[in-house]
């Protein structure tokens, strides 16, 4: 009815998603770092992150590392992302991101929880931002249709903003995880254009799985 509120108003909100994600992570991760070692923290963090997002994300990240490899047509990279079958790719993908995370997470400086708040949400920025710049790739309507009704607008952005704010709270690493943040987004999305021309669900999918691994990534330079 009338009460139901546009997916496309919500997508302001991702970066809150994002910043709820962290905290219960990051909860979890306080307690089971006094049982286990820090490895097994690293992947039973990355499983709950998955229960979490019911692993929409990266079943996107699957499809597609699936559809987006080797030299096909827009059609066919469109239709192989719909399939919801896993090629090679897509498994390949998929594991290197869980790997990557489990690793980086387990070698997170203290306080940890501050990472693991801060970057769920910077990932979760990014949605916007490819909103903005890239046209929904299925006109017939897919799982991300209703979301691109409406193009974000500057001021729809404050959650990046909350998160640059938020993310002053890993002192050193700031720099070092906003230039990640930069980078990583401009990257994927140029390549998107450049490949597709547009964005689908899945593509928004695997900019966040990308965009959180990365971060993982850049805030554990230099940890031995």
């Amino acid at each position: 009815g009338d009460h139901q509120v546009a997916p496309a108003r919500l997508t302001p909100f991702f970066p809150l998603v994002g910043l709820l994600l962290g905290l219960i992570v990051g909860g979890f991760d306080l307690i089971a770092i006094h049982w286990w070692p820090r490895p097994v923290v690293g992947v039973l963090d990355v499983i709950l992150l998955l229960i979490l997002t019911g692993a929409l994300h990266m079943d996107g990240l699957g499809d597609t590392a699936d559809g987006l490899y080797g030299q096909r047509p827009r059609e066919k990279a469109l239709a192989i992302m719909k399939d919801s079958r896993v090629g090679a790719m897509g498994a390949i993908a998929m594991a290197a991101c869980i790997l990557l995370k489990a690793a980086a997470i387990a070698a997170l400086p203290a306080p940890r929880i501050i990472f693991l708040l801060v970057i769920p949400a910077f990932a979760r920025c990014t949605p916007m931002i490819a909103m903005a710049l890239l046209p929904y790739g299925r006109p017939e309507g897919g799982t991300g249709s209703a979301f691109f009704d409406k193009r974000p607008r500057l001021r729809d952005h404050w959650g990046l903003l909350l998160t640059l704010v938020l993310a002053l709270l890993t002192g050193m690493r700031w720099g070092a995880l906003v230039i990640a943040f930069g980078g990583i987004t401009i990257v994927l999305l140029s390549y998107y254009r450049r490949k597709m021309g547009c964005i689908t669900g899945d593509m928004l999918g695997a900019l966040i799985e990308v965009t959180e691994t990365g971060l993982l990534l850049a805030a554990i330079i230099g940890e031995s």
